[in-house]
């Protein structure tokens, strides 16, 4: 705002009053990236000589606060880790997410201002994709250290998935083995779009939906290895207890493909 007020040559105060008190969210949006705008061009043309190092701390931290600011909605959150699946129109997002599609619009809005989306077109519609593999890095980075210091994460993990299923998940590098030797089989349980985009090379696709209809195509021989969108997605859980319910022994992976990809592992894509 400040370089704003030097560039129109008003108080700050006086600038303040030439916008409602009252915005909408996409009014607010584009304002700050107006202002955003401004302030840049007048840095760019500031000598650097010029430039205090104060200036330049305060323009630095000013755009990585802009990350901070994208993520400080859960809903962007998950927005984000939708999108580490596979690109989504704002449709498909708003019901994953249970939101409407108005908010989840205005969330990809301010994820999109942050560069960590990215959109292209489709005829009438727009798809939404993560804007490359460092956001997906910084994402699963992120949740990690939520998990190492935020004690409320892993009593909520606690409370729900494992008080739902004491057996101890795959890991990566057991599913790994497993699949070389096929001793078990794995399924992908996520929405078939994101399987096609891309999935574990040997995975079977069964939806959460389809499961109960289709367990009858895995053997009873061997053990039964679902896993879906990651540590905290719900899907596997759900689908191992309707397999063991049915006399199957099965076990779901502890994390998903966004982190098997990110592990350096093959990732096919695809239909079956």
């Amino acid at each position: 705002m400040a370089v704003l007020c030097s560039i129109v040559g008003l108080p700050g105060q006086r600038v303040a009053m030439l916008f409602p008190a009252r915005l909408t969210l996409r009014q607010r949006s584009n304002i700050l990236l107006f202002v955003r705008i401004l302030s840049m061009a007048a840095l760019s043309r500031l000598p650097s000589a010029l430039m205090s190092h104060r200036a330049f701390k305060d323009a630095l931290y000013a755009q990585f606060a802009r990350l901070g600011h994208a993520l400080a909605s859960p809903k962007r959150i998950e927005l984000l880790d939708l999108l580490s699946q596979g690109e989504k129109t704002v449709e498909q997002l708003a019901a994953y997410g249970s939101t409407p599609v108005k908010n989840t619009s205005a969330h990809l809005r301010a994820l999109r201002q942050a560069r960590l989306v990215d959109t292209r077109k489709n005829g009438t519609h727009v798809f939404y994709r993560l804007a490359d593999g460092h956001v997906e890095a910084f994402l699963r980075a992120f949740q990690a250290l939520g998990q190492k210091r935020l004690a409320e994460v892993e009593q909520i993990t606690m409370l729900f998935l494992h008080s739902h299923d004491e057996l101890q998940p795959v890991t990566h590098v057991e599913l790994r083995r497993r699949l070389r030797d096929g001793s078990a089989t794995v399924i992908d349980v996520r929405p078939r779009e994101e399987y096609e985009a891309g999935h574990i090379p040997g995975a079977l696709s069964m939806p959460l939906a389809e499961v109960k209809r289709r367990m009858k195509e895995l053997p009873k021989s061997r053990e039964v290895i679902a896993y879906c969108r990651g540590p905290y997605c719900v899907y596997s859980l759900d689908a191992v207890t309707l397999l063991r319910k049915r006399g199957y022994r099965a076990r779901r992976a502890a994390e998903g493909l966004p982190d098997w990809r990110l592990a350096g592992m093959p990732v096919a894509t695809g239909a079956d």
